[in-house]
């Protein structure tokens, strides 16, 4: 399996509600130095409809500013579509919503 394919796969686990990191999501597939490619991966997502993507942000709690489907502002509905708040910086409570 592609390390791609791991990250969809992780990702797809998130449930709605909650956020993680690339930061994250890159440790929890042991290759913790590979955050950038894990934002990568989500930017070239082949099926955002079912890999949702809109659930990673930054080691901040910072929304994607080139959030590949729309923009911050469709990140940002996704999320409080869910039920997740997200501040007026454009950033999510790591403490409240990580998952």
């Amino acid at each position: 399996m592609s390390f791609y394919q791991e990250i969809y796969d992780l990702v797809r686990q998130i449930p709605k509600g909650k956020v993680t990191t690339y930061g994250n999501i890159a440790k929890m597939l042991g290759r913790p130095r590979s955050s950038r490619v894990v934002g990568y991966a989500l930017h070239v997502n082949p099926e955002p409809q079912t890999i949702p993507c809109h659930r990673v942000v930054n080691r901040e709690g910072r929304l994607a500013p080139g959030f590949a489907f729309g923009g911050p502002d469709v990140q940002k509905q996704l999320l409080e579509n869910e039920g997740v708040i997200v501040n007026s910086d454009n950033c999510v409570d790591l403490e409240k919503y990580l998952w």
